[in-house]
């Protein structure tokens, strides 16, 4: 089978195209033919060499697929041959055929092509994860979202709106704040212009955030804490801005205030299936409803990865970015 490696660490110009064995299922796994791959920061972090597959995933990039069962590893029940789905990864998806433990697996939701199905899962999984069994955001409360114009940023803002969330999300353009508002974001934050904590009380009438979902890190830390309501929850996903900082630690005490660091690629099988389960009952009627729906920016050929990297480090991108097979 085709399938991407990185011929060491660095940018784009390290995605090589290579032929590999295609996997066989063990048990418990299916094998997938892969229709579509999505392109997450993750993998971003892997070619760079700051964010390595977790011990016994494959080195093959890609944590989300959609494609075609095509067979059934030992002890596997409930499955056919030939069905549609899109599933959860520690690692191999940019490749024409995947292995998959069954509890990470998810039906193409009704209504969407096979493709499309592709840019859900670890969008899907991360906000659900974070936002509602991490942080337990509820209907009501105020959400703001770091980077809303991204996958993560588009898919928090669809699900936690349509749960009833009030969402306000920074973005860096005025084009991008636009665009997150045709999503449920009722407010939005130019970061390069306006100082988001004091703009957040503005908007939530002196309150602040109930809940932050931030992937800026170190950069972000005390701001994030000052921005938070009483009993609020700053959820960190990511480190693009660092990821060592001082944290006043009065605050969180006095304003009741709570931190919580996480990753979703590590996890154990158990664990993800615990996640996979939750988006399958709380996410994908909302997909089928037509209240959320993966925003797919750009898709290339998975000949093309080098290319699609490119595009996703120029920052330009919104929604997702895929690659086809």
């Amino acid at each position: 089978m085709r399938a991407v490696e990185f011929a060491g660490a660095g940018g784009p110009e390290v995605i090589t195209i290579v032929d590999r064995q295609v996997p066989t299922p063990r048990a418990g796994e299916v094998l997938v033919r892969v229709a579509a791959a999505g392109i997450n920061r993750a993998d971003v972090g892997q070619r760079g060499g700051t964010y390595p597959p977790p011990p016994g995933a494959s080195d093959i990039p890609g944590l989300e697929v959609s494609g075609t069962i095509v067979a059934l590893g030992p002890g596997v029940t409930g499955y056919d041959a030939g069905t549609p789905v899109c599933a959860l990864l520690a690692g191999g998806g940019y490749a024409e055929y995947v292995a998959v433990p069954v509890q990470q697996l998810l039906p193409r939701p009704a209504g969407l092509d096979l493709v499309e199905a592709a840019g859900l899962p670890e969008v899907a999984c991360t906000v659900w994860s974070n936002l509602f069994m991490e942080a337990n955001l509820a209907a009501g409360e105020w959400l703001l979202v770091h980077g809303g114009a991204g996958g993560i940023g588009t898919m928090a803002t669809q699900i936690a709106a349509a749960r009833g969330a009030r969402v306000v999300v920074t973005a860096g353009s005025a084009g991008k704040i636009d665009f997150c508002r045709g999503f449920g974001a009722l407010e939005g934050i130019n970061y390069r212009e306006e100082d988001f904590v004091e703009r957040m009380r503005q908007i939530s009438g002196g309150q602040g955030a109930d809940v932050v979902l931030d992937i800026m890190g170190a950069k972000y830390l005390g701001r994030n804490v000052d921005v938070l309501a009483k009993d609020g929850r700053l959820v960190v996903i990511a480190l693009q801005g660092g990821a060592t900082a001082e944290l006043n630690l009065a605050k969180l005490m006095t304003r009741r205030l709570r931190v919580i660091g996480t990753t979703l690629r590590a996890r154990d099988i158990e664990a993800k299936g615990r996640v996979v389960q939750g988006v399958r009952t709380g996410v994908w009627p909302l997909v089928e409803s037509g209240a959320v729906r993966p925003v797919v920016e750009r898709t290339f050929a998975l000949e093309q990865a080098a290319e699609a990297h490119a595009y996703f480090d120029s920052g330009e991108h919104r929604g997702k970015i895929l690659l086809t097979i």
